[in-house]
């Protein structure tokens, strides 16, 4: 399975680099191609002081532009949306794929005081559910959010899909290059699936912080290793994974067996 991490900061209405760094893709045989989040609207912050009417204008757009290059060159395009609906703002996951467009609405938020993203956002609240899952030929994907890597309800739920990949979209920022290496890599290694981390570069400054993001969108592998990952500047990561290599992780470890058996004690 070839998949793509397109690393970018904010592009606002600007259809010009996707284009460009699709189109280079689909010519590497990509089937999967992966952003960041906060890459087709504005950054979580400014998104705040814009209007609701701003905000579904340039969602609708950018939704355009990319159910057009998904059927154009046959290819699932997994991007970060921020969508309106009924004067409502919903943080999602879109999945554009040639012929349909589904969408993820994320369950966590963050909630912290300078980055309240719970109380912005009007995604619905219910008992955590599994995350949209999609299959291309043997190879299963899982979507979830960054933040949503750090609980563990959301890996029970995919406990038993037999997941070969989550797809990852993060916006990281300030000092947590290392922490976050270290969960994803985690993560890969407990539930043996790859993980394909995209995340955002770029700078958002308001009077109280210098929102640097940092990038370092990675691939880890179903051992935990890191296979590849780049470094904090516009680029596209092509990389290459086997749905054999995770039978075979999962085997070697046999962390799943030994749960289920324990659960049909």
């Amino acid at each position: 399975m070839r998949a793509a991490v397109l690393q970018l900061s904010a592009q606002g209405m600007s259809s010009t680099k996707l284009f460009n760094y699709i189109r280079v893709a689909h010519k590497e045989g990509v089937k999967v191609l992966l952003l960041g989040e906060y890459i087709l609207n504005p950054f979580f912050k400014e998104l705040q002081t814009l209007s609701k009417t701003m905000i579904k204008e340039q969602a609708e757009h950018q939704s355009k532009i990319l159910r057009e290059l998904a059927s154009t060159y046959n290819m699932i395009i997994i991007a970060p949306l921020i969508l309106v609906k009924k004067q409502k703002i919903y943080k999602t996951i879109a999945k554009f794929a040639p012929n349909s467009t589904s969408y993820y609405q994320q369950q966590l938020l963050i909630n912290y005081t300078h980055w309240n993203e719970e109380k912005f956002f009007d995604n619905e609240t219910k008992a955590i559910q599994a995350p949209l899952i999609f299959k291309i030929d043997d190879f299963k994907f899982a979507l979830m959010s960054g933040f949503e890597l750090h609980f563990d309800t959301i890996f029970s739920e995919l406990s038993s899909k037999n997941i070969d990949c989550i797809l990852l979209p993060s916006v990281s920022t300030f000092d947590s290059f290392e922490r976050w290496k270290a969960l994803v890599l985690s993560r890969a290694f407990t539930n043996n699936c790859y993980i394909l981390r995209a995340n955002r570069i770029g700078i958002y400054a308001d009077k109280d912080y210098n929102w640097h993001f940092y990038g370092d969108s990675l691939l880890a592998s179903p051992n935990g290793e890191l296979l590849q990952h780049l470094g904090n500047k516009e680029e596209l990561m092509i990389v290459d994974m086997s749905h054999t290599d995770v039978v075979l992780s999962r085997r070697s470890w046999g962390f799943k067996e030994m749960i289920n058996k324990r659960s049909s004690l």
